[in-house]
């Protein structure tokens, strides 16, 4: 078993911002505090973004703290992009970031110190940054029906590209940022397209500025303060009105349904008789947090969510989460990633959280 002051258990935008703060304060990767990843390479959830999505189609991608990402070519795939920008910023501050690794599990350790179950082995630590993201956690809903569905499923966890989607009728399910931009590329080559929603989209006119940025995060954090699991900010904010989304809107593509009833055979069926044919379902409903690896520490509340306070887990303060509900965005990761090695190098030396 090895022991550290901290472990920071992701390596996405999160982990890598606290990781630079809490070398900031005086602590040394390798001697003080470890970077896990099960990612196989530097890029966070980018890594596994789809081809098609470019760099330049990317909202609000704020740069990791002490180092700008600038000249970035916005034809270029963001997974490649933000690939190459992460590297490179894990080598400039020496974050030494161990990978592939999986945590399996953290439990309760001796002596006061917390017990991080790994693929390399048992780290024993004073304190956790948790910063896993919600990438590897896929949301699929369940449908009547869906297991008799002929074509094929699949989800934005996987979604290939439009390519694969030429000539076939595709159903997306889905209101959010990623359901739209599957449907507008899909349209392009598919024979037929169907967008279908739980709720009537909102689409947001204007920019988005920094008051609509505070009442989305702040409808968040709530949540998250009441201890009940997050939602997207994403989600509250509507979608960007842009001159891709009208163009779009104009030639119908964005035209939405209702939520079917069940799936059949082959395709869907509503509950006032309608039905359409279709050879795959795209389901763009989002991901859930990844966080089964704390389910040994009993940190969440009875609404289903871990209560967090600033970035600590209110049952437990050597716990603390960033990338969660309202520090999911990139500029609310870099924030958080700072307040959590802030308040980790209080715990260290055994001074109280504020707050």
């Amino acid at each position: 078993m090895r022991e550290l002051d901290v472990v920071v258990i992701g390596a996405g935008q999160a982990g890598l911002s606290a990781a630079y703060h809490l070398r900031r304060s005086g602590l040394e990767p390798g001697r003080d505090f470890a970077v896990l990843d099960h990612a196989p390479r530097p890029g966070g959830a980018w890594q596994f973004r789809w081809p098609s999505l470019t760099y330049g189609k990317v909202h609000g991608m704020h740069s990791l703290p002490g180092l700008e990402l600038t000249g970035a070519d916005g034809s270029r795939p963001s997974s490649e992009v933000i690939g190459e920008y992460f590297d490179v910023y894990e080598r400039r501050f020496g974050l030494r970031v161990h990978r592939p690794v999986e945590v399996s599990a953290v439990r309760e350790g001796d002596g006061g110190h917390l017990r991080v179950e790994t693929s390399e082995g048992t780290y024993s630590t004073r304190a956790l940054v948790n910063a896993t993201g919600t990438w590897d956690r896929p949301f699929w809903p369940r449908y009547p029906g869906q297991d008799s569905f002929l074509g094929r499923q699949l989800h934005t966890a996987n979604y290939p590209g439009p390519a694969e989607f030429a000539g076939l009728r595709v159903a997306v399910v889905g209101g959010g940022a990623s359901g739209t931009q599957h449907l507008m590329e899909i349209a392009e080559v598919a024979e037929e397209t169907f967008w279908v929603t739980r709720r009537p989209p909102v689409f947001r006119e204007g920019p988005f500025g920094e008051d609509v940025g505070r009442a989305a995060v702040a409808m968040v954090d709530e949540r998250v303060r009441r201890g009940l699991p997050p939602q997207s900010v994403v989600s509250v904010t509507g979608l960007p009105l842009n001159d891709a989304v009208r163009l779009a809107r104009e030639r119908g593509i964005l035209d939405r349904l209702p939520m079917f009833e069940r799936i059949t055979p082959d395709g869907l069926a509503w509950s006032d008789g309608r039905s359409a044919q279709a050879d795959v379902i795209l389901w763009a409903t989002g991901f859930r947090a990844a966080v089964g690896h704390l389910a040994p520490l009993k940190l969440r509340e009875p609404g289903g969510g871990i209560r967090v306070e600033e970035t600590r887990a209110v049952r437990d303060p050597r716990v603390h989460l960033v990338g969660y509900g309202p520090s999911a965005s990139t500029i609310g990761a870099n924030r958080a990633g700072r307040a959590a090695a802030r308040s980790v190098t209080r715990l260290l030396v055994g001074v109280p959280a504020l707050g």
